[in-house]
């Protein structure tokens, strides 16, 4: 598969657990598949805080920011890792992430500038080729 759009470097992604949910087997094999399409790939391990989450987003310099929540307060720490990213000036990166997350939340969550979510069952392709449309279109080339 070819891509669109030629990057001039690899796009940086930031996979993170916020919180106390203890399940991180999901974040891994979305940490791997996006090391496996080329991204370069941290990831934070568990019980991270939002604080945290910003603090290590930006000294990573990273492009997208992904949080994998299934202990339910994706409402509280979605818009909190949104709003650290912003006060430190970058509100240029993608924050996204999956986890148990009810329809009508992901709505009101990408309405309060969250990217895409994803819920249980989204094949990893399916996340990457989302991840490389955004950053065809906001990282420079």
């Amino acid at each position: 598969m070819t891509k669109p759009h030629t990057l001039p470097r690899p796009i940086r992604v930031l996979v993170a657990k916020p919180g106390l949910d203890g399940h991180d087997r999901g974040a891994k094999v979305v940490a791997a598949a996006l090391r496996d399409a080329g991204m370069e790939v941290v990831y934070t391990g568990l019980h991270q805080t939002p604080e945290m989450i910003a603090r290590a987003a930006l000294q990573e310099d990273v492009d997208v920011v992904g949080l994998s929540i299934l202990s339910g307060a994706h409402m509280t720490l979605f818009p909190r890792v949104r709003q650290l990213l912003d006060g430190m000036g970058r509100p240029d990166m993608l924050v996204t992430g999956g986890g148990i997350i009810p329809a009508e939340d992901m709505a009101a969550l990408q309405e309060q500038g969250i990217g895409r979510l994803f819920g249980p069952g989204t094949t990893t392709s399916e996340l990457i080729g989302y991840i490389e449309s955004w950053a065809a279109r906001h990282i420079e080339s």
